[in-house]
């Protein structure tokens, strides 16, 4: 089998900036495009093969045709013809809603969905571009309903000024909000619930404020507090970094001026590849040979045993991550 890139999906959003369009070298006019996701099976949003002799297809279709063979034999028996991860950028020109994700026990009861346990990147961000995750201290459910009547939710969040490189793991449950002027590659599992908690009384094109699900959140919210939101990670060169293990996905990146090769001959799975940065080629056990270059996203099948990565000259920085 082949490696299979895919049409990205791209959303404008009332907070979308100008980014997304020439980091992936696309040719188009959109404006305010919030994001582009990249591998998606999120039903009445799935990726569609973009080339091969699978072009046209589905990424469930995919599934449906490759069964084991793309996904591997675990997670088709978990998930059958429903892809495990959604893979998106995201470029915030404004600050996003304050949310919270449902874990898979409330989403399932209330939405029969996959939760929503994710991970963020930080491909670029402009000077003293800002997110939160977590709380600051203790707060509970009555005081979380009280803060949002009064507007001041976002005095007990912990915020972070934030650079490319700096990685954020966000398990369903913890509150969290992009901030204006952060560039995100983000790796979730398939869901698209959000719980939006608070807004800051913004108002749409019609003038309309956007629905809170204040309720639905509550119950959602993990109150924990932690005394540092952030992944840390040892930033070396030519050679995987892990930087999240969790039941959903691993992901690790690697930051190459050097030819690397990957051995996934041990691994039940899928392996999909993203890159934030520089440009390279990629050869697979098979001898597919594909370019790939930042902004692009490519996903390998599970009968994948070896792929080797041969950066350009400028360096590569790719994005790793598996079930």
């Amino acid at each position: 089998m082949y490696p299979f890139k895919f049409e990205p999906l791209l959303k404008q959003t009332l907070w979308g900036g100008d980014k997304i369009i020439p980091f992936k070298h696309l040719n188009e006019s959109l404006e305010r495009v919030g994001e582009s996701w990249e591998i998606s099976g999120v039903d009445d949003n799935e990726s569609v093969v973009a080339d091969g002799p699978d072009k046209g297809l589905t990424l469930t279709q995919l599934v449906r045709r490759h069964r084991e063979e793309l996904v591997g034999e675990d997670n088709y028996s978990a998930f059958g013809e429903k892809f495990p991860l959604l893979i998106k950028f995201i470029d915030a020109k404004q600050d996003l809603s304050i949310q919270v994700h449902p874990d898979d026990v409330l989403a399932k009861r209330r939405h029969n969905s996959f939760g929503k346990t994710e991970m963020w990147y930080v491909v670029d961000a402009d000077k003293n571009a800002k997110l939160r995750s977590g709380f600051s201290h203790e707060i509970d459910a009555t005081e979380y309903k009280e803060r949002v009547k009064n507007n001041t939710i976002t005095d007990v969040l912990q915020e972070y000024e934030i650079h490319p490189g700096d990685v954020f793991f966000l398990p369903a449950g913890r509150v969290h909000s992009i901030g204006a002027g952060s560039f995100i590659a983000e790796i979730q599992q398939t869901s698209d619930i959000t719980y939006r908690i608070y807004d800051f009384n913004r108002k749409d094109a019609n003038g309309q404020t956007r629905e809170l699900h204040t309720e639905l959140a509550k119950d959602a919210i993990n109150y924990e507090v932690l005394n540092d939101y952030r992944t840390k990670y040892d930033r070396v060169k030519d050679e995987p970094v892990e930087l999240v293990a969790c039941p959903y996905f691993t992901t690790s990146v690697y930051d190459l001026t050097e030819e690397v090769t990957c051995d996934y001959s041990d691994l039940d799975s899928f392996v999909i590849l993203i890159c934030v940065e520089g440009s390279c080629n990629l050869i697979d056990n098979e001898g597919n040979k594909v370019s790939l270059q930042a902004g692009e996203t490519i996903l390998y099948p599970a009968l994948t045993e070896e792929i080797t990565i041969m950066p350009s000259e400028e360096g590569v920085k790719i994005l790793e991550t598996y079930v």
